[in-house]
């Protein structure tokens, strides 16, 4: 039972912390175009990760890719110190490249550890449902792309329609039309990032069950009510105590961002999220708006994206799932003989 409480704590820690590491991914926009200060830039996108909790109970009606994170291993593998230790790597990685200030994915972190830890639990590949996996990591390329795709057609089409604007109206205009944006993005981020914790909590409460612990749960897409509440409002939290490190990266460093590029980067990046909710695969917030940025900067031009530090970035992605894993085998070696 005190492992369960252990897991449950940090399950909802990793939560906290994805909220402050990709805290930027909705704001960094809104606070870099000065629409509104660091303060109140994570009030808003908090609030709106928190909105999220209701709509995905009482509008979607289900919670699809907590249900996907859920299934990633194979039932018979999920215990308690293979979640354990696939929670302590996702925590170490998200927190080593939030101190260097390196967007990477939480959603990929989590996958990896969790998979790494029950790979050598049974030392076999067996141990995961590959298909799943598979899908997922697709993602790392998919999810950007989409992100890129949707903003250039985006902001191709918002310069046609407003080419014969005044621009310091249409710049007002794009201001106030960034709330909206960020606000749709935050909501989207809720929608994906609290769900992934949500599915590893209910794979901890399916191993309870198994083990004959209280609070278990005998079917792992059966996740109580409790659960998503205090997933959303935990990211929340988190999200209001922001990420300035991060902040500065997508805010910034890879392209300039005026409030017309902000309102369409945003909104690609709400879309894709929105797309991906729809087909359940948890995705990276933070690579779809990276994407999302990029697509704005290279509508441009191709020279207004800095394209070193995107495939710094980049390459962080493709490392983040076998990093966790290979931290999430060090952990279960050391972590499993003292919970025998």
């Amino acid at each position: 039972m005190t492992l369960l409480v252990i897991i449950i704590i940090l399950a909802l820690l990793f939560d906290y912390i994805n909220g402050f590491h990709d805290a930027a991914n909705s704001i960094a926009t809104i606070v870099s175009t000065k629409v509104l200060t660091p303060l109140w830039a994570v009030i808003w996108a908090a609030a709106f990760n928190f909105v999220a909790f209701f709509i995905a109970k009482y509008v979607i009606g289900e919670f699809g890719i907590a249900n996907t994170v859920a299934k990633t291993v194979m039932e018979q593998f999920i215990t308690l110190p293979v979640i354990l230790s696939g929670l302590l790597a996702a925590i170490s990685w998200n927190l080593l490249t939030w101190w260097f200030g390196i967007p990477s994915s939480s959603s990929h972190t989590l996958i990896g550890g969790f998979a790494g830890a029950a790979i050598v639990s049974s030392l076999s590949f067996g141990a995961i449902h590959t298909g799943v996996v598979m899908r997922i990591a697709s993602f790392i390329i998919l999810a950007p792309l989409i992100g890129m795709i949707t903003s250039i057609l985006i902001t191709t089409a918002v310069f046609w329609i407003c080419r014969r604007s005044n621009p310091h109206k249409a710049n007002k205009w794009f201001k106030r039309l960034q709330l909206v944006s960020s606000g749709l993005f935050s909501i989207g981020h809720g929608l994906n990032d609290s769900q992934k914790v949500m599915g590893i909590i209910a794979a901890a409460l399916f191993a309870a069950y198994q083990e004959g612990l209280p609070l278990g749960i005998s079917d792992i897409t059966a996740i109580p009510t409790w659960v998503p509440f205090a997933c959303f409002s935990v990211i929340a939290l988190g999200t209001m105590s922001g990420g300035w490190r991060i902040i500065k990266t997508m805010g910034s460093r890879i392209t300039k961002v005026t409030p017309l590029e902000g309102v369409v980067a945003e909104t690609a990046g709400a879309l894709t999220l929105f797309l991906t909710e729809i087909l359940k695969i948890p995705v990276s917030t933070t690579h779809t708006i990276t994407g999302a940025i990029v697509g704005v900067g290279a509508v441009k031009r191709l020279s207004a994206v800095r394209w070193g530090i995107t495939v710094n970035l980049l390459w962080a992605w493709v490392l983040t799932i076998p990093v966790s894993a290979l931290l999430a085998t060090i952990f279960y070696i050391l972590i499993s003989p003292l919970c025998s």
